[in-house]
């Protein structure tokens, strides 16, 4: 590949191949971009050619990012936002402070933290769009650094020296139990309460930190519970218990989910509250939209 490839590429190749990648499907592809298959195709095709690398794998059923693909991906999009920005970013100097910030954030912090900050950003920054995306901390570092959201509600730790990152809030956890277990004559349980006692653990891929969070502070009590499955989300281990499979451990703010015959008790542990959530952006984000955002978020958090 020569030198000149690179610097005849098209933005709109990059954007049919964006569309694309994050559809694997040509036909959505097509339609989000509200163009036909066939353009889209040559797009794509022509990029590939000028990169001399194949960068999606067709067949008659489906479409998949092959490796460099999957690499190219992760620039193709940097440069489809940057440049969006840039034609944003003129706009905003004539009609001011407007534009798109997306958030994402993890599935328990969209109970309590990001409708208080939904309702506070409507009344005080009603030009600024939000584009909120539910995603596990993985996909939100992963998400950050491409550009496809703005502000990351994310779990700990936050190592990546590209972010900047503060303590969006910490809470305790509590002790979800079923209809009819017998501790829920006890107003608080402690870590013993739950040893050799069936309970639904989270799993370690996808459930990562609460599988670890909850690992310690069990291995610092000496207490084993007795693992009868392990899940990924807060409201599917809800339902188990619920449905009267075992207990389960979640942090205090989940009980805005309000299951039925589900009673939730505190939970003693060290230190009182260990489930922490920071928000975390790029040092060089370059959406002038970020900065009142981040300081409106800093505000609810706060408050």
């Amino acid at each position: 590949m020569t030198g000149l490839g690179w610097a005849m590429f098209e933005l709109s190749q990059l954007r049919c191949f964006v569309a694309a990648a994050e559809e694997l499907h040509f036909g959505r592809a097509a339609q989000r971009l509200n163009m036909t298959q066939s353009p889209l195709s040559r797009q794509i095709q022509l990029l590939e050619r000028i990169l001399d690398v194949t960068l999606l794998e067709r067949t008659s059923r489906n479409v998949s990012l092959t490796p460099a693909g999957r690499v190219f991906l992760i620039e193709a999009r940097r440069i489809v936002r940057l440049a969006e920005s840039a034609s944003l970013s003129a706009r905003r100097v004539a009609k001011g402070d407007a534009g798109k910030v997306g958030i994402g954030f993890t599935a328990v912090s969209g109970y309590t933290l990001v409708p208080r900050i939904v309702t506070q950003a409507r009344a005080t920054l009603p030009n600024i769009e939000l584009e909120l995306r539910e995603m596990v901390t993985s996909d939100q570092t992963d998400a950050l650094l491409t550009g496809l959201i703005d502000i990351g509600f994310v779990r700990p730790p936050v190592e990546r020296g590209e972010f900047n990152s503060i303590l969006a809030l910490s809470e305790p956890l509590v002790v979800a139990l079923p209809l009819g277990d017998p501790r829920q004559a006890q107003s608080v349980l402690e870590p013993a309460d739950l040893d050799d006692k069936p309970l639904i653990m989270y799993s370690r891929q996808g459930a990562g930190y609460f599988h670890d969070l909850l690992a310690r502070i069990f291995d610092e009590a000496g207490v084993s519970p007795h693992y009868v499955q392990h899940v990924t989300q807060i409201h599917s281990m809800l339902g188990l218990v619920r449905a009267g499979l075992a207990a389960a451990v979640v942090p205090r703010s989940s009980m805005g989910l309000h299951p039925d015959d589900v009673q939730f008790r505190e939970l003693t542990t060290t230190p009182e509250q260990p489930v922490e959530l920071y928000m975390a952006w790029r040092r060089d984000n370059a959406n002038p939209a970020t900065e009142p955002m981040r300081r409106l978020c800093m505000e609810v958090m706060a408050a």
